[in-house]
């Protein structure tokens, strides 16, 4: 059982982040028992849903008694005391970073920079979420750990390739969780979850180790139920390493502008899929769903237009990066031999990609940020569907070729990854549900730096939904 603020018994699922820091900032509750009530649910939760890779008991029990000592000398951070968790393509010192893969990973001897960032604020890691293998599928499946399930309904998958955090949100094993971005990483499992998925400006959150990850697509992101919480979780990761690639215009303030009302806002509401040459259809239910949201934005005050940003061919500055990140992955793990077929397919057209049709997909990014980002001279905000359908049946990509895995994936999730070739922000809000019970989310997209905006719109839209209040039974 959580403990509250004001110290009666909760459900046994987490508090949120803010509403966790805060309790234990005021001495409602104390970090190890924290910590211990958050091993009780997970290690209750794993047979079912298998949303951790590795559970960090030992060390998360002495990193807590060290918050407590903290707590009670009268030190106070962020997020001291809190247990999150991590995604399993970070890395965690004295744990190996195996990314979804098959085999014996040496233990990491450092933090990864967003782990430190967690750290310096006062968080104690406690596990490692699931990923399919290198983050490549919107399935977190494979024969390294099995199938990872989605809390509201256990024959549904809860999306990739952060799909083992948004698990571990939704469920309520914690407050919040650190996953990845590199085709909607954490904005499709967070659709499919009913939770908020922030993918920040690229740089915002540091990859190091790695300068930049899957050639600049790949951004560290936030996975919570509430925007105030990712907010939080955001500011404490954010922040570069000397040796990043890639640093936003300036800093921004999560917390502060979900305090903040967003004015009213022209919005575009789009339907439109960039070009891929692949079939695809939007689910009646998840329009819907997104139309209702609209209706609700324009509730608020707001202005909604339909408008499609002018994507052109921008599949091309993708395809060569994505299957380029595979290989560089690929060429680290032990025994590459334990990969899927797929992997080494991805690998193949890495290497034939990995000249200049990859150096053309870097220098393609200047005219396509102008051409998609003309409609930010005329909207403040594109709101898209998240997916095109509800959440896959588990084992729904498993034993498919490359190719038709490639076609599954594109059908289903066929928004999200224009936005990681521009590298700007996007935010996954709850949208509803299917008739099934299932949930749907809908994306906030904006330009270069627009996080206050878009976080601002989202709390926004919380307020008047009310869908923290609904969990998964």
């Amino acid at each position: 059982m959580s403990v509250t603020p004001s110290g009666t018994k909760a459900p046994a699922v987490s508090c949120g982040l803010v509403e966790t820091a805060r309790a234990l900032a005021e001495g409602a509750v104390g970090a190890r028992r924290l910590t211990e009530e958050a091993l009780e649910r997970i290690a209750a939760a794993q047979p079912v849903l298998n949303a951790f890779r590795i559970v960090r008991t030992e060390a998360a029990l002495a990193e807590a008694d060290a918050a407590d000592r903290r707590l009670a000398a009268g030190e106070r951070l962020p997020l001291l005391g809190v247990p999150v968790a991590v995604k399993d393509d970070m890395d965690v010192a004295g744990e190996p970073t195996a990314f979804g893969c098959a085999g014996e990973f040496p233990p990491k001897t450092a933090d990864g920079e967003a782990v430190r960032r967690l750290r310096a604020a006062g968080a104690i890691v406690i596990g490692k979420t699931q990923t399919p293998e290198l983050g490549q599928w919107p399935c977190t499946e494979g024969p390294a750990f099995g199938d990872t399930r989605n809390p509201w309904n256990p024959a549904y998958t809860p999306g990739g390739s952060s799909g083992g955090s948004a698990a571990a949100v939704a469920a309520g094993l914690v407050p919040a969780a650190l996953g990845s971005d590199g085709a909607g990483s954490v904005r499709i499992p967070a659709a499919w979850t009913h939770l908020v998925g922030v993918k920040p400006q690229r740089g915002r959150v540091s990859t190091w180790p790695e300068p930049e990850s899957f050639h600049g697509l790949t951004v560290n992101s936030v996975l919570a139920r509430s925007v105030a919480d990712a907010a939080l979780l955001l500011d404490a990761a954010s922040g570069q390493h000397p040796a990043d690639r890639h640093r936003p215009a300036a800093p921004v303030s999560a917390v502060e502008a979900v305090r903040r009302p967003p004015g009213r806002l022209r919005i575009a509401l789009s339907f439109g899929m960039a070009f891929t040459a692949t079939p695809k259809s939007l689910d009646p239910e998840v329009r819907s769903a997104v139309e209702r949201l609209a209706g609700r934005l324009e509730s608020l005050g707001h202005e909604v237009v339909p408008e499609d940003p002018r994507y052109g061919r921008i599949g091309l500055a993708f395809v060569p990066r994505a299957t380029g990140g595979v290989r560089d992955w690929a060429s680290r793990v032990p025994d590459p031999g334990l990969l899927d077929p797929r992997t080494h397919g991805a690998v193949r057209t890495g290497r034939i990609l990995g000249g200049l049709p990859l150096r053309a997909s870097r220098r393609a990014e200047t005219l396509l940020r102008r051409r998609i980002g003309e409609i930010f001279g005329r909207f403040d905000v594109v709101l898209t569907p998240t997916t095109a359908t509800p959440p896959l049946r588990i084992g729904a990509l498993a034993g498919l070729g490359a190719m038709a895995t490639d076609r599954a994936m594109i059908a289903a999730c066929p928004y999200a990854w224009t936005w990681n070739v521009l590298g700007w922000p996007g935010v996954n809000i709850p949208a509803g549900f299917t008739s099934a019970g299932l949930p749907l989310g809908a994306q906030l997209l904006g330009p270069a730096d627009s996080e206050p905006l878009l976080l601002s719109l989202a709390a926004q839209a919380e307020a008047a939904e009310a869908w923290t209040s609904r969990w998964p039974t």
